[in-house]
């Protein structure tokens, strides 16, 4: 069994239909998101979209950030899915833990965190906090580790119940899952001291940090 990667089949719109078959939640998930932006974007300000795969999220708040002349910087550390990028802003494709990020209005870290090792994911939520103009906001949308008992199992049971309806076999909902072990680590709530949860559905969650 391969380890899942960004990389081959698995970039462009190829990466389009597959979220949207595993994660039915997907497009919901970033209108929710661009609206949050909005609320905390100034005029001139600076947007990081951090993990930014396609651009589905710079695409989504282009309409307003050309308005307020405001700057969007993606981030994508898979250079094969960088080429696919069809966001708008500038991109830069390398590893977002160690760029070198300016002061800020709107970070977004949208289903990037959980491929992060622990080590590289408490950085860059440090550097964010650290380089986080006053009024602005991270936006986080992950995976988190459900709780333990009877709930994390029926939560893990939704999870695979989307992806049935949504037109993955369980062939491929196991190979999935394996493919992760070792690539995808889910958070765990204490990371993100005095966040405010906006979104859950199962085991993903949106959380904004002021």
């Amino acid at each position: 069994m391969k380890d899942f990667t960004f990389s081959g089949d698995m970039t462009g719109e190829n990466f389009t239909s597959h979220v949207n078959e595993q994660l039915p939640f997907y497009q919901l998930a970033t209108d929710a998101t661009a609206m949050i932006v909005r609320n905390y974007l100034p005029k001139n300000g600076l947007v990081y979209d951090i993990g930014a795969s396609t651009g589905n999220i710079s695409k989504a708040i282009e309409p307003f950030a050309k308005s307020r002349n405001a700057t969007i910087i993606s981030i994508e550390e898979s250079e094969a899915m960088a080429k696919t990028w069809k966001g708008y802003g500038q991109l830069y494709a390398t590893e977002a833990s160690t760029f070198d990020y300016k002061k800020y209005d709107v970070a977004v870290c949208f289903l990037v965190l959980m491929f992060m090792s622990l080590e590289q994911r408490k950085q860059l939520i440090t550097t964010l906090k650290e380089r986080l103009n006053a009024g602005g906001a991270i936006i986080i949308i992950d995976k988190l580790l459900v709780d333990g008992g009877y709930f994390g199992t029926v939560m893990r049971r939704l999870t695979f119940d989307w992806k049935l309806k949504n037109g993955a076999t369980p062939e491929q909902i196991i190979n999935k899952e394996l493919s992760l072990s070792g690539v995808q680590r889910p958070m765990i709530i204490d990371e993100l001291p005095n966040a405010k949860e906006f979104f859950r559905f199962g085991e993903f969650v949106g959380w904004v940090i002021e």
